[in-house]
């Protein structure tokens, strides 16, 4: 938990808003991500 804490400060985040980010980038590196609604119909 001290990495994270202190990642979050180096990227100027809250711990809760670098384990979003942290969340968001393992789904879309995991291609789990659904593409928005407006970005399908292209």
């Amino acid at each position: 938990m001290e990495a994270v804490e202190k990642w979050a400060a180096d990227d100027f985040r809250s711990i809760n808003g670098q384990l979003e980010w942290i969340i968001h980038n393992a789904l879309k590196n995991a291609k789990r991500l659904k593409k928005p609604e407006s970005m399908q119909e292209e």
